[in-house]
Protein backbone atom coordinates (compact mmCIF):
# COMPACT_ATOMS: atom_id res chain seq x y z
CA UNK A 1 0.00 0.00 0.00
CA UNK A 2 1.34 3.42 -1.34
CA UNK A 3 1.29 6.21 1.05
CA UNK A 4 -2.76 6.35 1.11
CA UNK A 5 -3.10 10.20 2.22
CA UNK A 6 -3.90 13.02 -0.41
CA UNK A 7 -4.39 16.57 0.06
CA UNK A 8 -8.24 18.14 -0.55
CA UNK A 9 -9.53 21.27 -1.41
CA UNK A 10 -10.93 20.85 2.41
CA UNK A 11 -8.20 18.77 4.35
CA UNK A 12 -5.65 15.94 4.47
CA UNK A 13 -7.96 12.74 3.36
CA UNK A 14 -6.87 9.37 4.39
CA UNK A 15 -8.57 5.84 5.10
CA UNK A 16 -10.75 5.55 8.17
CA UNK A 17 -9.17 3.69 10.81
CA UNK A 18 -10.80 -0.04 11.37
CA UNK A 19 -11.21 -1.17 14.93
CA UNK A 20 -10.74 -4.36 15.13
CA UNK A 21 -11.84 -5.21 18.72
CA UNK A 22 -14.32 -4.02 20.92
CA UNK A 23 -16.71 -5.11 23.74
CA UNK A 24 -19.46 -1.52 23.67
CA UNK A 25 -21.01 -2.34 26.63
CA UNK A 26 -17.84 -2.04 28.69
CA UNK A 27 -17.56 1.99 27.75
CA UNK A 28 -20.10 2.58 30.19
CA UNK A 29 -17.49 1.39 32.76
CA UNK A 30 -14.66 3.06 31.71
CA UNK A 31 -13.00 5.13 34.48
CA UNK A 32 -14.98 3.31 37.42
CA UNK A 33 -12.19 0.69 38.15
CA UNK A 34 -9.46 2.31 38.66
CA UNK A 35 -9.24 2.27 43.07
CA UNK A 36 -7.15 -0.42 44.75
CA UNK A 37 -9.64 -3.37 45.70
CA UNK A 38 -6.66 -5.74 46.32
CA UNK A 39 -2.30 -5.34 46.31
CA UNK A 40 -2.21 -7.23 43.70
CA UNK A 41 -5.08 -5.32 41.09
CA UNK A 42 -4.86 -7.35 37.90
CA UNK A 43 -6.71 -8.18 35.07
CA UNK A 44 -8.82 -10.84 37.32
CA UNK A 45 -9.76 -8.32 39.85
CA UNK A 46 -10.65 -5.95 37.18
CA UNK A 47 -12.83 -8.61 36.23
CA UNK A 48 -14.82 -8.72 38.83
CA UNK A 49 -16.25 -5.17 38.04
CA UNK A 50 -16.87 -5.81 34.81
CA UNK A 51 -18.89 -8.61 35.45
CA UNK A 52 -21.25 -6.40 37.86
CA UNK A 53 -21.73 -4.42 34.51
CA UNK A 54 -22.75 -7.11 32.65
CA UNK A 55 -25.00 -8.42 35.00
CA UNK A 56 -26.86 -4.77 34.48
CA UNK A 57 -27.26 -4.63 30.99
CA UNK A 58 -30.26 -4.77 28.93
CA UNK A 59 -30.60 -4.64 25.51
CA UNK A 60 -31.98 -0.92 25.39
CA UNK A 61 -29.05 -0.47 27.84
CA UNK A 62 -27.01 -2.12 25.53
CA UNK A 63 -28.17 0.12 21.99
CA UNK A 64 -27.84 3.18 23.85
CA UNK A 65 -24.15 2.68 25.39
CA UNK A 66 -23.13 0.78 21.99
CA UNK A 67 -24.41 4.11 20.03
CA UNK A 68 -22.85 6.46 22.13
CA UNK A 69 -19.38 4.44 21.74
CA UNK A 70 -19.84 4.58 18.36
CA UNK A 71 -20.40 8.43 17.90
CA UNK A 72 -17.26 8.62 19.98
CA UNK A 73 -15.13 6.32 17.56
CA UNK A 74 -15.89 8.08 14.67
CA UNK A 75 -15.35 11.48 15.53
CA UNK A 76 -12.13 9.75 16.62
CA UNK A 77 -11.37 8.95 12.93
CA UNK A 78 -12.60 4.87 13.22
CA UNK A 79 -14.93 4.01 10.12
CA UNK A 80 -16.21 0.56 10.99
CA UNK A 81 -15.60 -1.76 14.42
CA UNK A 82 -15.79 -5.73 14.77
CA UNK A 83 -17.78 -5.72 17.56
CA UNK A 84 -17.01 -9.05 20.15
CA UNK A 85 -20.15 -9.93 21.77
CA UNK A 86 -20.65 -11.82 24.49
CA UNK A 87 -23.43 -10.99 26.80
CA UNK A 88 -25.98 -12.78 24.83
CA UNK A 89 -28.91 -14.33 27.38
CA UNK A 90 -30.66 -12.65 30.51
CA UNK A 91 -28.67 -12.44 33.63
CA UNK A 92 -29.87 -15.81 35.18
CA UNK A 93 -28.87 -17.50 31.60
CA UNK A 94 -32.00 -17.31 30.54
CA UNK A 95 -32.16 -17.09 26.42
CA UNK A 96 -34.69 -13.86 25.94
CA UNK A 97 -37.47 -14.88 23.40
CA UNK A 98 -35.28 -14.32 20.78
CA UNK A 99 -31.71 -15.24 21.38
CA UNK A 100 -30.09 -12.49 19.57
CA UNK A 101 -31.48 -9.87 21.40
CA UNK A 102 -28.78 -8.17 22.87
CA UNK A 103 -27.27 -8.98 19.38
CA UNK A 104 -29.52 -6.78 17.48
CA UNK A 105 -29.11 -4.20 20.18
CA UNK A 106 -25.87 -3.45 18.75
CA UNK A 107 -26.69 -4.07 15.03
CA UNK A 108 -29.19 -1.16 15.76
CA UNK A 109 -26.76 0.76 17.43
CA UNK A 110 -24.46 0.90 14.53
CA UNK A 111 -27.30 1.39 11.99
CA UNK A 112 -28.02 3.86 14.10
CA UNK A 113 -25.00 5.90 13.92
CA UNK A 114 -23.73 4.72 10.38
CA UNK A 115 -20.56 3.03 11.53
CA UNK A 116 -19.41 -0.76 9.67
CA UNK A 117 -19.95 -3.72 11.59
CA UNK A 118 -18.50 -6.82 11.59
CA UNK A 119 -20.57 -8.62 14.93
CA UNK A 120 -18.89 -10.83 16.21
CA UNK A 121 -21.16 -13.44 18.47
CA UNK A 122 -18.79 -14.94 20.95
CA UNK A 123 -19.03 -18.84 21.69
CA UNK A 124 -18.64 -19.18 25.33
CA UNK A 125 -18.45 -22.83 27.12
CA UNK A 126 -16.62 -23.30 29.88
CA UNK A 127 -15.07 -21.58 32.78
CA UNK A 128 -11.17 -22.67 32.65
CA UNK A 129 -9.32 -24.94 30.70
CA UNK A 130 -10.23 -27.93 32.59
CA UNK A 131 -13.76 -27.73 31.62
CA UNK A 132 -15.26 -26.10 35.08
CA UNK A 133 -18.66 -24.67 34.94
CA UNK A 134 -19.17 -21.42 34.30
CA UNK A 135 -20.14 -19.55 37.28
CA UNK A 136 -23.19 -17.28 38.16
CA UNK A 137 -21.97 -14.46 36.55
CA UNK A 138 -21.10 -16.09 33.67
CA UNK A 139 -24.53 -17.78 33.02
CA UNK A 140 -25.78 -15.05 30.35
CA UNK A 141 -22.69 -15.53 27.78
CA UNK A 142 -22.75 -19.39 27.63
CA UNK A 143 -24.08 -21.37 24.35
CA UNK A 144 -23.81 -24.79 23.60
CA UNK A 145 -22.69 -25.60 20.18
CA UNK A 146 -26.04 -25.77 18.78
CA UNK A 147 -27.34 -22.49 19.79
CA UNK A 148 -24.43 -20.86 18.86
CA UNK A 149 -24.45 -21.85 15.02
CA UNK A 150 -28.20 -21.08 15.27
CA UNK A 151 -27.06 -17.90 16.51
CA UNK A 152 -24.61 -17.54 13.43
CA UNK A 153 -27.10 -18.34 10.75
CA UNK A 154 -29.99 -16.12 12.27
CA UNK A 155 -27.46 -12.81 12.53
CA UNK A 156 -25.81 -13.87 8.94
CA UNK A 157 -28.93 -13.69 7.53
CA UNK A 158 -29.01 -9.30 8.34
CA UNK A 159 -25.58 -8.61 6.33
CA UNK A 160 -25.50 -5.99 3.69
CA UNK A 161 -22.74 -3.44 2.73
CA UNK A 162 -22.69 -2.17 6.17
CA UNK A 163 -22.80 -5.17 8.16
CA UNK A 164 -20.76 -8.19 8.25
CA UNK A 165 -20.86 -11.30 10.62
CA UNK A 166 -18.02 -13.62 12.12
CA UNK A 167 -17.37 -16.50 14.34
CA UNK A 168 -15.79 -15.54 17.70
CA UNK A 169 -14.36 -17.89 20.22
CA UNK A 170 -13.78 -16.38 23.77
CA UNK A 171 -10.86 -17.87 24.71
CA UNK A 172 -8.76 -21.39 24.47
CA UNK A 173 -10.23 -21.47 28.59
CA UNK A 174 -13.59 -20.62 27.40
CA UNK A 175 -13.96 -23.07 24.52
CA UNK A 176 -13.45 -26.71 24.58
CA UNK A 177 -11.34 -28.59 21.63
CA UNK A 178 -14.03 -30.32 20.36
CA UNK A 179 -16.47 -27.56 20.63
CA UNK A 180 -14.42 -25.30 18.62
CA UNK A 181 -13.57 -28.09 16.18
CA UNK A 182 -17.12 -29.19 15.93
CA UNK A 183 -17.70 -24.99 15.03
CA UNK A 184 -15.04 -24.63 12.45
CA UNK A 185 -16.23 -27.71 10.55
CA UNK A 186 -19.66 -25.99 10.44
CA UNK A 187 -18.76 -22.49 9.23
CA UNK A 188 -18.00 -21.31 5.68
CA UNK A 189 -14.09 -21.53 4.83
CA UNK A 190 -13.69 -17.60 4.32
CA UNK A 191 -15.77 -16.64 7.28
CA UNK A 192 -13.27 -14.18 10.10
CA UNK A 193 -12.76 -16.11 13.03
CA UNK A 194 -11.74 -13.98 16.11
CA UNK A 195 -10.56 -15.35 19.48
CA UNK A 196 -8.39 -13.60 22.56
CA UNK A 197 -5.40 -15.51 23.65
CA UNK A 198 -2.41 -15.17 25.91
CA UNK A 199 -3.28 -12.27 26.98
CA UNK A 200 -2.62 -12.59 30.55
CA UNK A 201 0.38 -14.86 32.02
CA UNK A 202 -2.26 -16.37 34.42
CA UNK A 203 -3.83 -17.89 31.15
CA UNK A 204 0.00 -18.82 29.99
CA UNK A 205 0.36 -21.01 33.31
CA UNK A 206 -3.04 -22.61 33.39
CA UNK A 207 -2.24 -23.73 29.69
CA UNK A 208 0.94 -25.37 30.60
CA UNK A 209 -1.02 -26.64 33.33
CA UNK A 210 -3.62 -28.68 32.12
CA UNK A 211 -2.14 -28.87 28.56
CA UNK A 212 1.18 -29.35 28.89
CA UNK A 213 1.80 -26.65 26.25
CA UNK A 214 1.60 -22.85 25.68
CA UNK A 215 -1.94 -21.18 24.31
CA UNK A 216 -0.69 -19.93 20.83
CA UNK A 217 1.59 -23.03 20.53
CA UNK A 218 -1.44 -25.17 21.55
CA UNK A 219 -3.67 -22.97 18.86
CA UNK A 220 -1.22 -23.65 15.95
CA UNK A 221 -0.68 -27.46 16.55
CA UNK A 222 -4.62 -27.92 17.16
CA UNK A 223 -6.31 -26.12 13.94
CA UNK A 224 -5.05 -24.71 10.57
CA UNK A 225 -5.22 -20.92 11.13
CA UNK A 226 -4.55 -19.02 8.60
CA UNK A 227 -5.59 -15.27 6.88
CA UNK A 228 -9.03 -15.23 8.22
CA UNK A 229 -7.67 -15.68 12.01
CA UNK A 230 -7.49 -12.53 14.41
CA UNK A 231 -5.28 -13.29 17.66
CA UNK A 232 -6.67 -10.84 20.26
CA UNK A 233 -3.92 -9.53 21.92
CA UNK A 234 -0.99 -12.29 21.87
CA UNK A 235 0.60 -10.76 24.37
CA UNK A 236 3.05 -13.23 25.76
CA UNK A 237 4.76 -15.37 22.45
CA UNK A 238 8.06 -16.96 22.28
CA UNK A 239 9.99 -15.98 19.60
CA UNK A 240 8.51 -19.76 17.99
CA UNK A 241 5.15 -18.15 18.78
CA UNK A 242 5.82 -14.75 16.55
CA UNK A 243 7.77 -16.81 13.65
CA UNK A 244 4.40 -18.90 13.22
CA UNK A 245 1.61 -16.34 13.59
CA UNK A 246 3.51 -13.85 11.32
CA UNK A 247 3.69 -17.18 8.94
CA UNK A 248 0.49 -18.13 9.23
CA UNK A 249 -1.46 -14.82 7.90
CA UNK A 250 -3.28 -14.15 10.94
CA UNK A 251 -3.93 -11.10 11.73
CA UNK A 252 -2.81 -9.78 15.40
CA UNK A 253 -5.04 -7.26 17.47
CA UNK A 254 -3.63 -5.50 19.35
CA UNK A 255 -4.95 -2.79 21.98
CA UNK A 256 -2.73 -1.07 23.81
CA UNK A 257 -4.72 1.57 25.85
CA UNK A 258 -6.64 -1.57 27.45
CA UNK A 259 -3.77 -3.67 27.62
CA UNK A 260 -1.80 -0.94 29.17
CA UNK A 261 -4.57 0.00 31.92
CA UNK A 262 -5.38 -4.02 32.71
CA UNK A 263 -1.11 -4.52 33.24
CA UNK A 264 -1.04 -7.55 30.55
CA UNK A 265 2.58 -6.63 29.17
CA UNK A 266 4.08 -5.75 26.01
CA UNK A 267 3.37 -7.43 22.62
CA UNK A 268 6.69 -8.17 21.20
CA UNK A 269 6.36 -5.76 18.19
CA UNK A 270 9.40 -5.32 16.96
CA UNK A 271 10.29 -9.68 16.27
CA UNK A 272 6.76 -9.38 14.77
CA UNK A 273 7.18 -7.02 12.25
CA UNK A 274 10.51 -8.01 11.07
CA UNK A 275 8.96 -11.65 10.58
CA UNK A 276 6.52 -9.60 8.49
CA UNK A 277 3.41 -10.28 10.86
CA UNK A 278 0.17 -8.35 10.11
CA UNK A 279 -1.56 -6.47 12.77
CA UNK A 280 -4.40 -3.85 13.79
CA UNK A 281 -5.70 -2.13 16.76
CA UNK A 282 -8.91 -2.01 18.76
CA UNK A 283 -10.08 -0.17 21.64
CA UNK A 284 -11.18 -3.05 23.24
CA UNK A 285 -12.54 -1.84 27.13
CA UNK A 286 -12.85 1.83 25.45
CA UNK A 287 -10.45 3.45 28.53
CA UNK A 288 -9.53 5.21 25.16
CA UNK A 289 -11.62 5.65 22.13
CA UNK A 290 -8.46 7.08 19.69
CA UNK A 291 -6.72 5.40 16.87
CA UNK A 292 -4.06 8.06 17.63
CA UNK A 293 -3.77 6.98 21.31
CA UNK A 294 -3.56 3.62 20.19
CA UNK A 295 -0.70 3.68 17.99
CA UNK A 296 1.23 6.60 19.85
CA UNK A 297 1.09 3.87 23.02
CA UNK A 298 2.06 0.59 20.44
CA UNK A 299 5.13 2.58 19.59
CA UNK A 300 6.05 4.47 22.79
CA UNK A 301 5.71 0.89 24.62
CA UNK A 302 8.28 -0.28 22.56
CA UNK A 303 10.43 2.81 23.00
CA UNK A 304 10.39 2.07 27.04
CA UNK A 305 11.75 -1.36 27.19
CA UNK A 306 13.96 -0.45 24.06
CA UNK A 307 15.49 2.53 25.88
CA UNK A 308 15.37 4.02 22.39
CA UNK A 309 13.21 5.82 19.41
CA UNK A 310 11.40 5.57 16.27
CA UNK A 311 10.71 1.13 16.29
CA UNK A 312 8.14 0.70 14.66
CA UNK A 313 9.61 1.19 11.17
CA UNK A 314 9.44 -1.29 8.00
CA UNK A 315 6.53 0.01 5.73
CA UNK A 316 8.82 3.35 5.07
CA UNK A 317 11.49 5.17 7.73
CA UNK A 318 7.77 7.06 9.20
CA UNK A 319 6.44 5.74 12.02
CA UNK A 320 3.66 7.03 11.72
CA UNK A 321 3.21 5.45 8.26
CA UNK A 322 4.53 2.11 8.82
CA UNK A 323 1.66 2.26 11.97
CA UNK A 324 -1.45 3.59 9.87
CA UNK A 325 -0.16 0.99 7.29
CA UNK A 326 -0.51 -1.45 9.57
CA UNK A 327 -3.45 -0.72 10.89
CA UNK A 328 -5.14 -0.10 8.01
CA UNK A 329 -3.83 -3.46 6.15
CA UNK A 330 -4.39 -5.89 9.16
CA UNK A 331 -8.44 -5.37 8.64
CA UNK A 332 -8.68 -6.11 5.32
CA UNK A 333 -8.43 -9.90 5.92
CA UNK A 334 -10.78 -10.34 9.50
CA UNK A 335 -13.59 -8.10 8.66
CA UNK A 336 -15.50 -9.72 6.06
CA UNK A 337 -15.89 -6.26 3.92
CA UNK A 338 -13.20 -6.08 1.28
CA UNK A 339 -10.74 -3.63 1.01
CA UNK A 340 -12.57 -1.86 -1.94
CA UNK A 341 -15.37 -0.68 0.55
CA UNK A 342 -12.95 0.11 3.27
CA UNK A 343 -10.07 1.52 2.09
CA UNK A 344 -11.74 3.27 -0.95
CA UNK A 345 -15.15 4.36 0.39
CA UNK A 346 -14.87 5.29 3.99
CA UNK A 347 -12.45 8.04 4.50
CA UNK A 348 -11.43 11.20 6.85
CA UNK A 349 -10.48 14.34 6.54
CA UNK A 350 -8.14 16.21 8.74
CA UNK A 351 -8.41 19.81 9.53
CA UNK A 352 -5.26 21.48 7.68
CA UNK A 353 -6.06 24.50 9.67
CA UNK A 354 -5.32 22.64 13.48
CA UNK A 355 -2.28 23.94 14.83
CA UNK A 356 -0.61 20.88 14.80
CA UNK A 357 -1.20 20.59 11.25
CA UNK A 358 0.16 23.86 9.71
CA UNK A 359 2.94 23.57 7.44
CA UNK A 360 2.04 19.85 7.33
CA UNK A 361 3.45 17.70 3.89
CA UNK A 362 2.40 14.56 2.49
CA UNK A 363 5.55 13.46 4.23
CA UNK A 364 4.46 14.14 7.82
CA UNK A 365 1.42 14.76 7.94
CA UNK A 366 0.52 11.12 9.66
CA UNK A 367 3.36 11.54 11.64
CA UNK A 368 2.11 15.02 13.20
CA UNK A 369 -1.47 13.57 13.34
CA UNK A 370 -0.45 10.89 15.74
CA UNK A 371 2.35 12.05 17.77
CA UNK A 372 1.69 16.03 18.18
CA UNK A 373 -0.91 15.86 21.28
CA UNK A 374 -4.40 15.38 22.11
CA UNK A 375 -6.07 18.06 20.24
CA UNK A 376 -9.25 16.40 17.81
CA UNK A 377 -8.36 17.31 14.32
CA UNK A 378 -10.62 14.24 12.93
CA UNK A 379 -12.40 17.32 10.47
CA UNK A 380 -15.03 14.96 8.54
CA UNK A 381 -15.94 11.22 8.33
CA UNK A 382 -17.30 9.47 5.47
CA UNK A 383 -18.24 5.50 5.19
CA UNK A 384 -19.81 3.91 2.94
CA UNK A 385 -20.17 7.24 0.78
CA UNK A 386 -22.29 8.95 2.97
CA UNK A 387 -20.94 11.80 5.57
CA UNK A 388 -21.19 10.91 9.23
CA UNK A 389 -18.88 13.41 11.04
CA UNK A 390 -18.82 17.53 9.94
CA UNK A 391 -16.78 19.96 11.67
CA UNK A 392 -15.78 17.56 13.97
CA UNK A 393 -19.36 16.34 15.13
CA UNK A 394 -21.38 13.06 14.27
CA UNK A 395 -24.80 14.34 13.02
CA UNK A 396 -26.68 12.69 15.61
CA UNK A 397 -24.73 13.43 18.52
CA UNK A 398 -26.94 15.15 21.03
CA UNK A 399 -30.07 12.56 20.46
CA UNK A 400 -27.62 10.21 20.87
CA UNK A 401 -26.12 11.58 24.10
CA UNK A 402 -29.21 11.97 25.42
CA UNK A 403 -30.13 8.02 25.38
CA UNK A 404 -27.09 6.89 26.66
CA UNK A 405 -27.05 9.82 29.66
CA UNK A 406 -30.06 7.68 30.66
CA UNK A 407 -28.73 4.71 30.41
CA UNK A 408 -26.15 5.30 32.67
CA UNK A 409 -28.32 6.47 34.86
CA UNK A 410 -30.41 3.28 35.01
CA UNK A 411 -27.08 1.27 34.76
CA UNK A 412 -25.19 3.04 38.26
CA UNK A 413 -28.38 3.98 40.31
Amino acid sequence: MDNPVTRTDSGWRLPAIPNLHSHAFQRAMAGMAERRTDPADSFWTWRETMYRFAERMTPDTMRAVAAQLYVEMLEAGYGSVCEFQYVHHQPDGRPYDDPAEMSLALVEAARDTGIRMTLLPVLYMSGGFDGRPLTDRQARFGHDVDGYLRLLERLRALEDNQLRVGACFHSLRAVPEEAMRLTLQALPADLPVHIHIAEQTAEVEDSLAVRGTRPVQWLYDTFDVDARWALVHATHLTAEETGRIAASGATVVLCPTTEANLGDGLFPLQAYLEAGGRWGIGSDSHISVSPVEELRWLEYGQRLIARRRNIAVGHSESVGETLLHGALEGGVHVTGFSAQETLQTDWIELDPQAPVLVGATADDVVDRWVFSGNQPVVETVCVDGETLVSAGRHRNREAVFSDYRQAINDLTR
